[in-house]
């Protein structure tokens, strides 16, 4: 239940007598109002007392509000003589860092795969060992192999033996034609077998070696030196030269390469630089725990191309490994130092990053902060390096932006 203003007031009628309520709407439960309808001629001064200290209060709160509204204004008022720190945009000079995310991976990495088809017998090492080029890795059950070696070699001496005797024949024949006790057709003859019996030593000693070769097969061995990776396979698991699975990876880290890319934008900046700078070559590698890598890195090759998908170009960079700390798989980032010239020098602390973007509070001839974004072309640990967006001798806020909002207007002091 609720009483609503007409014009001055609402009226509650009892016995032809009324209690005036100058009020705004002003909601009453029942049991406020209730009283009120049951109002006696003889209890109607209490009432009139009540309606007098409402009315009173009534206006005391109309007066804390009006003085309320009166008090808050507009935020540009009150800051009008706010004081703010501000800094003067200059040119200068300096070193840029640009970081880029890389991977690790060894100069070589080497896939040993089974050159036969066969049970491994044996297994010489252990996942992540070093190995020297040249040590056996594996084996592979050499039994059926050494029959096949042992029937080629038969078969090679049953060739030469072979071959022995049609050469006896062969000059036994001669001298008889030399005798003209047979004809030269028997000569000729011979002659085409002892060729037939060379050629089938030939032959036999081509199926030994192959032999031989697939028995040497059985032993797989270190083709460089490096870790091994690690092995999928267990003694007695049959392999083949086409199972997908390599029977490990061995990957020489005495140097390592570094891969990164760079967008197309940094990559122009970046061989602008080189051209005229070798020492560009020269790049750090920060690690994954945050240390800097003890070695120096040297780029030593570029992508040809800008991949489409991404617009970025891939990078290479060489760094030694003696001691063996990088292995293949690692990740960390790479750092190249960039000298800028002729770039406006804004202080981080006057910049606010919203998403992917920097902007700064600037102000007008009339003290009004303004926000803008500027491009960023690198950064030191106190200042970004900026293209666009400000000019030389504007000024922005230093710090505290968070404070300030656009059409603010300020005090400034110079910093």
């Amino acid at each position: 239940m609720f009483f609503d203003r007409p014009v001055a007031s609402e009226l509650i009628y009892e016995d032809m007598k009324c209690v005036f309520l100058p009020t705004r709407r002003i909601f009453l439960p029942f049991w406020v109002v209730f009283p009120y309808l049951s109002l006696s001629s003889s209890t109607i001064n209490i009432h009139m007392n009540l309606k007098r200290c409402f009315n009173a209060l009534l206006g005391l709160g109309v007066v804390v509000s009006f003085i309320s509204c009166q008090s808050k204004g507009t935020p540009n008022e009150n800051m009008t003589t706010r004081e703010v720190s501000v800094h003067q945009v200059d040119i200068g000079e300096g070193i840029s860092t640009n970081t880029y995310s890389a991977s690790i991976e060894g100069t070589t990495n080497v896939e040993i795969r089974p050159q036969i088809s066969g049970y491994l017998s044996k297994i010489f090492v252990d996942e992540g060992a070093y190995v020297k080029a040249g040590q056996s890795l594996f084996k592979i059950d050499d039994s059926p192999f050494l029959e096949q070696y042992n029937t080629a070699k038969a078969a090679v001496e049953v060739a030469v033996a072979n071959l022995k005797n049609i050469k006896i024949d062969l000059d036994r024949k001669v001298e008889l034609v030399e005798n003209k006790i047979v004809s030269d057709l028997q000569v000729t003859q011979a002659t085409a077998s002892y060729d037939a019996a060379h050629a089938s030593l030939a032959q036999a000693q081509a199926a030994m070696n192959a032999a031989k070769i697939n028995l040497d097969f059985c032993l797989i061995k270190a083709p460089v030196s490096g870790f091994i990776g690690r092995l999928p396979y267990r003694l007695g698991s049959l392999v083949s030269p086409s199972t997908a699975e390599p029977l490990t990876l061995l990957t020489d880290i005495n140097e390592v390469y570094a891969y990164f890319s760079m967008s197309e934008s940094a990559f122009v900046n970046f061989q602008e630089q080189r051209s005229a700078n070798t020492a560009m070559d020269s790049v750090t590698l920060i690690l994954s725990n945050g240390k800097t890598y003890y070695h120096k890195g040297v780029i030593d090759a570029i992508a040809g191309q800008f991949d489409k998908n991404t617009g970025s170009i891939a990078i290479r960079a060489k760094f030694s490994n003696p001691e063996r700390k990088l292995r293949a798989g690692n990740t960390g980032r790479i750092e190249i130092a960039q000298k800028i010239e002729d770039v406006l020098l804004v202080p981080i602390k006057s910049t606010l990053a919203i998403q992917d973007k920097i902007y700064v509070y600037k102000l007008s001839n009339e003290s009004k902060v303004e926000q803008v974004e500027v491009e960023v072309v690198g950064k030191t640990t106190e200042d970004y390096y900026v293209r666009s967006g400000v000019q030389k001798g504007e000024t922005v806020l230093n710090g505290g932006l968070g404070f300030f909002r656009p059409g603010m207007v300020v005090n400034a002091k110079q910093q």
